[in-house]
């Protein structure tokens, strides 16, 4: 959404105001001004649509295996314990972007570890994850870049409200996270271990209202 500068004459005690509660809310005047007028006028902004999306994620995502990081104000962050040896942390990073388009956001998916061994599962499976994924879905956009897994995210048709947008993205990152954990279950078993996850992801596939 383009931006324009604007002349406004305040008062010097509503500036100060705001300006004080622009800090307790982590964001600047300008950005705050311009939610307090949106609200007024009914208009959603960007920044509150991703709020909306960020905050039914945190619903839905609540209670299992996922541990909630603190979000900011475009990208939510989680964190999922693997199920290798020492219990390595997974890191999910799901940004929505401010302006619209074919892609509305991104998922990157990492792992710190100088585990040599480990790093080169977890590629093994981020690979064969946009295999598969690439395989019933052609039109996802899914790859692996500097040891991460990163996709587009990307909806069929006409992209839903926050509520439906936020449910099709807790969908693919708990099928992500099955899939995964499954594949790591079983990694003395190569062939069963990526029968698995391609298992995991068809029921996600024939089963999704939103495939991303």
């Amino acid at each position: 959404m383009k931006k324009n500068l604007y002349s406004l004459v305040l008062s010097e005690n509503v500036v100060a105001a705001v300006d004080r509660m622009a800090y307790a809310m982590h964001t600047n005047r300008s950005n705050l001004i311009n939610q307090i007028l949106a609200d007024y006028v009914a208009y959603e902004t960007p920044e509150k649509r991703m709020q909306r999306i960020f905050d039914s994620m945190e619903s839905l995502m609540a209670g299992g295996a996922f541990q909630m990081l603190q979000p900011s104000a475009s990208v939510f962050q989680l964190r999922s314990p693997l199920a290798y040896k020492y219990n390595p942390t997974v890191r999910y990073s799901v940004e929505i972007y401010r302006e619209g388009g074919p892609a509305f956001g991104e998922l990157r998916v990492g792992l710190r570890t100088q585990n040599h061994m480990l790093g080169l599962y977890l590629m093994q499976f981020f690979k064969l994850w946009s295999k598969i994924e690439q395989h019933y879905n052609p039109d996802a956009r899914s790859g692996t870049e500097e040891g991460r897994f990163i996709k587009k995210l990307v909806l069929r048709g006409e992209i839903p409200g926050a509520e439906a947008l936020a449910e099709a993205i807790a969908a693919y990152l708990r099928t992500f996270d099955a899939a995964m954990q499954a594949f790591f279950y079983q990694i003395d078993r190569p062939a069963a271990a990526a029968a698995e996850a391609e298992r995991i992801y068809r029921d996600y596939y024939e089963h999704a209202s939103c495939l991303l």
